[in-house]
């Protein structure tokens, strides 16, 4: 799976993580899936201390090791996530401003995708979301995150920490 393929699916928004931290007004305010995608060649610098915030006094860092193991090479999806349910009033622009908000080291409750937030160059990060108004956003991030297993010899997106 690549972001092109994204695009395909309709997936809007490649809009820098630096611009999301500005302002959040290009965020549909809808249910949906959002991807956060690096595009560069090179491998990352992984920080040993992030900007990712304490939630519940648990540190969100891990060693460098950790994240080195794992890397995906040869893709730029870093992160697939989900923003609400068939019954939940979370939406994209509420999930994308939490994320954010951790991001800059506020203390949220988004643990999900927080190796992101290791990266030297987390700012740079592109996103895009996909509002999915009939459909349950779980069902479709589970569906992405096993498109890119197939693609990826079994390996999920840098900062997907489950399947």
């Amino acid at each position: 799976m690549t972001s092109k393929e994204l695009r395909e699916m309709g997936f809007q928004g490649f809009v820098t993580v630096a611009n999301l931290m500005k302002s959040m007004s290009c965020v549909p305010d809808n249910k949906g899936v959002y991807a956060i995608l690096r595009f560069s060649s090179e491998k990352p610098q992984f920080l040993k201390v992030g900007t990712g915030g304490h939630f519940k006094d648990k540190d969100p860092n891990v060693p460098v090791s950790e994240l080195e193991n794992n890397w995906v090479d040869d893709t730029d999806i870093m992160y697939i996530g989900k923003a609400g349910s068939l019954t939940g009033s979370t939406t994209l622009r509420s999930r994308l401003n939490q994320y954010m908000k951790f991001g800059q080291g506020n203390k949220i409750g988004h643990w999900g995708g927080r190796y992101i937030w290791q990266l030297a160059d987390s700012k740079s990060l592109t996103v895009c979301w996909l509002p999915t108004p009939d459909q349950d956003p779980e069902d479709v991030e589970k569906n992405l995150i096993q498109d890119f297993k197939l693609a990826h010899c079994d390996y999920r997106p840098f900062a997907n920490l489950k399947d």
